[in-house]
């Protein structure tokens, strides 16, 4: 006879033993991102919470130092990537990402999103977007340009600082911009910039921090950006300078890994980034626009920011056949 103490006993121990399977069976989601999306104060550890909230599964973000860094990550991995998404990409690299070959079509309806640009892309998911800006600060810029050749024309002890387009998504942009607004006069602006330029950093938050610590006057960033200095420093001098040859727009977007053993899961996720609930997340803690309507959820602060007159685009294909070529005439003409 098996006394009452022993079936306590054989109960725990078969608890025990089942404890691992349990645990076996919760799937994990792994998403590489760049590390502001990751940090704390990222929108990466709310958009975990969220979800794992529904899912039955663990979100686990692998940050890199840049979007770029994330997809020279997957190129080096191929098909044995640990990833299944990548989250933080943005449309001047999209195409080259696509011609990777590693990325899934997401099926989802996203006709309900709200973009500079109609969005038709099959591959890639948008979930944030702003407008590249030269910031000043009012106190120290009364006067601020309203153009680049506005710009060049400024003081040559005006410094601004910018970003390397080799290894960061906004370096990339400002290439692109200038190239949108003046073509084959691109050069020449580049040229004319040069004695403005303190440094090219690495990535956005070097030469932001720079131009915080007002050792550069000037710096490229977003049109959402001072939305962060009204909110959390309660300082309104911090703006945008609104071009009138028009601003380039970024688009962020996120892709499924072919590779990934979680292909429903990782559409859930991005079903997850473009509701209303997952982007409610995004313009306090990235600092740009949510790509649905947030009607009263929004801050009012982002509603009142200016807005480009004019928004520049170039296609997926012309940055895939041309960007090196603009990336190198844009060093050559600083150098």
């Amino acid at each position: 006879m098996v006394k009452p103490t022993h079936f306590l006993a054989l109960a725990v121990l078969l608890s025990l033993a089942g404890a691992p399977a349990i645990a076996q069976d919760k799937p994990t989601l792994t998403i590489y991102t760049y590390d502001g999306f990751a940090a704390e104060w990222g929108p990466g550890s709310a958009l975990k919470s969220g979800f794992e909230a529904s899912c039955a599964c663990t979100v686990d973000f692998v940050a890199a130092d840049s979007s770029i860094g994330t997809l020279r990550r997957v190129q080096l991995e191929g098909h044995t990537t640990s990833a299944d998404l990548i989250v933080g990409l943005d449309t001047a690299i999209a195409g080259e990402a696509r011609a990777t070959g590693l990325f899934a079509d997401h099926d989802l309806d996203l006709s309900n999103l709200t973009l500079p640009e109609t969005w038709t892309d099959k591959q890639f998911v948008p979930f944030d977007y702003s407008h590249f800006a030269v910031m000043y600060d009012t106190d120290t810029i009364k006067n601020p340009p309203k153009s680049f050749e506005d710009l060049i024309a400024l003081p040559d002890d005006i410094k601004i600082s910018i970003q390397d387009p080799r290894s960061s998504t906004p370096g990339l942009g400002l290439v692109l911009w200038i190239k949108a607004a003046y073509g084959d006069r691109a050069p020449e602006i580049w040229a004319g910039l040069k004695p403005h330029i303190l440094t090219m950093t690495r990535d956005w938050s070097e030469s932001y921090d720079l131009f915080l610590k007002g050792e550069a006057d000037l710096t490229l960033s977003y049109t959402t950006s001072p939305a962060y200095h009204i909110i959390e420093d309660k300082d309104e001098t911090v703006k945008a300078a609104m071009f009138g040859e028009g601003h380039l727009a970024q688009i962020e977007v996120a892709g499924i890994l072919k590779s990934s053993q979680h292909q429903q899961l990782a559409r859930d996720f991005l079903a997850y980034l473009t509701s209303v609930d997952g982007q409610k997340i995004i313009p306090m803690t990235n600092w740009m626009f949510p790509v649905v309507d947030l009607g009263t959820d929004m801050n009012a602060v982002f509603a009142a920011l200016p807005e480009p007159e004019k928004t520049l685009s170039i296609s997926d294909q012309d940055i895939a056949d041309h960007a090196r070529q603009w990336i190198d005439e844009a060093l050559a003409a600083i150098q």
